[in-house]
């Protein structure tokens, strides 16, 4: 199975993610519309990569088919090694338990507790054995040690989220794909968030795709991707990207939070 061989199979490129001639569709016949047009990108391990661009542009089905979310058409797409142009669904399934995933939905369970929903991301691994304080340990370095037993409709939008994101990195992914993480918080709770994805990307080697308009949290990306009417325009540097853009749309003192 994928899971059994995947460590193993890390160490043959630095790469998580590789993609080549990457081309996706959505309908059929008359009604079929590109959205991707020939998509070429390397994730190294370890990198922060944020991907901005308009509304429309296909950030979100990019992110979705790099997450095994979507069937991919046509080109090439390995994840952790993996292609995953013909690959079995079970064994799609075993990719995606690799990956923690972040939208702007928290899609938590009204029944369970903050701490309970965490848990289950850990139960998805078959890993029961101190679920409990692992649980505890991701929501109180995100700020919610005060509420770790309260049910979601005893939260705010905003720590609502924060339990989805520790649903998605209690397990330690190899690879983190967030759609808009910070959306929903406010200056110091995303700061907290972008914090801890920055050291999981610079202490255990993790890889973070993070589509935002946050540019507030620019400076956490070792890389800033743009797409724009489904093509990949530019990528660059934090450095690059401010010298390229209005320096009054992007002042670097709007970084700092």
């Amino acid at each position: 199975m994928v899971r059994s061989t995947l460590l193993n199979s890390m160490t043959e490129t630095d790469h998580s993610v590789q993609i080549r001639q990457l081309n996706y569709f959505f309908g059929q016949a008359d009604l079929r519309k590109q959205v991707l047009f020939d998509i070429n990108l390397d994730l190294p391990k370890g990198q922060i990569v944020i991907m901005t661009g308009p509304s429309g542009s296909g950030k979100t089905t990019l992110l979705t088919l790099i997450g095994a979310l979507r069937t991919v058409q046509s080109g090439s797409l390995k994840v952790l090694n993996h292609e995953l142009v013909g690959m079995r669904k079970a064994d799609l399934v075993e990719v995606r338990r690799n990956i923690g995933f972040i939208f702007q939905a928290h899609n938590l369970f009204e029944s369970l507790t903050a701490s309970q929903n965490v848990e289950m991301a850990i139960e998805l691994l078959n890993e029961w054995g101190n679920k409990r304080s692992k649980a505890v340990d991701v929501l109180t370095q995100l700020g919610l040690a005060d509420r770790v037993d309260y049910k979601p409709a005893a939260l705010s939008g905003g720590q609502k989220q924060r339990v989805a994101i520790a649903r998605a990195l209690v397990n330690h992914p190899a690879l983190i794909l967030a759609d808009e993480p910070t959306a929903a918080l406010d200056k110091k709770s995303g700061r907290e968030v972008v914090t801890l994805m920055q050291k999981l990307a610079q202490q255990e080697g993790r890889t973070i795709l993070m589509v935002t308009h946050d540019n507030r949290i620019l400076d956490v990306a070792d890389r800033i991707i743009t797409l724009v009417d489904g093509r990949l325009e530019t990528d660059e540097t934090l450095d690059n990207f401010v010298e390229a853009h209005d320096p009054k749309a992007l002042d670097r003192r709007m970084f700092i939070m």
